[in-house]
């Protein structure tokens, strides 16, 4: 997905010459981009950075398929972009193009796509690379699982977090989603100013608190907008009661 059009014929050509891949679709603006993502549900996409309506990370944060593509980034970028995407282990291919990385690429993708997972956080990974090229960046994302299908879910929609032995559980108000990473991982991933832990195994969206109860001088019983309750620990209590200023 280009918005050169010059670009985007090289590709496709390029493309032609390997074997067992066929190019379903193709756009010059990151809104037409989205919406062929979503129609026909691509094993690969390539998708340039700068594009007119939506950017490709834009692109990136908006997709909601069941069957999440490989995402390669397609950047006339500097090295200081360069170097974030390789530090985010994350795909990408330089302009101009050339033939054999493009080949390397495809091999690549062939191999992740049996891989559901790690595709997903993939995905999610790239959604922080804006932050470490512009600090208004929108958060990353978190990968979530309900049986064999992952989603990548904003942080604002997460209403909680809670570990249950070696399982953690991703919770927003429609439903649970298994989560992929410990807690701790995850919550390196969350923006501090809304997530809390109020407990070892428990971190909550400070947005969706709706009631505090004090069960003793210590502790507290926390209702969350969905009714789901947290006690928070006697060694939380302190910070609680500062960030929600109670």
């Amino acid at each position: 997905m280009d918005d050169e059009e010059i670009a985007r014929h090289v590709l496709r050509e390029e493309l032609g010459l390997i074997t067992d891949v066929e190019v379903v679709g193709e756009a010059d603006n990151g809104k037409d981009a989205l919406q062929q993502i979503h129609a026909l549900e691509p094993d690969l996409v390539l998708l340039d950075l700068q594009m007119p309506l939506m950017g490709g990370f834009e692109v990136i944060r908006n997709i909601r398929v069941t069957h999440l593509p490989v995402v390669v980034i397609v950047t006339a970028f500097n090295q200081h972009a360069i170097e974030a995407f390789e530090a985010g282990a994350v795909d990408y291919l330089l302009k101009p193009v050339r033939a054999e990385r493009l080949q390397r690429t495809v091999h690549r993708a062939r191999d992740l796509i049996g891989r559901p997972r790690q595709v997903a956080r993939d995905l999610a990974r790239m959604t922080s690379l804006p932050n470490a090229l512009s600090p208004l960046a929108a958060p990353a994302k978190l990968v979530g699982r309900v049986g064999r299908e992952y989603f990548l879910l904003d942080a604002d929609e997460v209403l909680a977090l809670q570990a249950e032995g070696e399982l953690v559980w991703i919770v927003t108000p429609e439903r649970r989603f298994l989560g992929t990473q410990t807690l701790r991982a995850i919550e390196s991933r969350l923006p501090g100013s809304s997530f809390l832990r109020v407990h070892r195994n428990a971190i909550v969206n400070v947005k969706y608190v709706r009631k505090m109860s004090a069960l003793t001088s210590n502790r507290w019983l926390m209702t969350l907008s969905n009714e789901l309750q947290f006690v928070v620990s006697k060694r939380q209590a302190h910070s609680v009661r500062r960030v929600l200023q109670w």
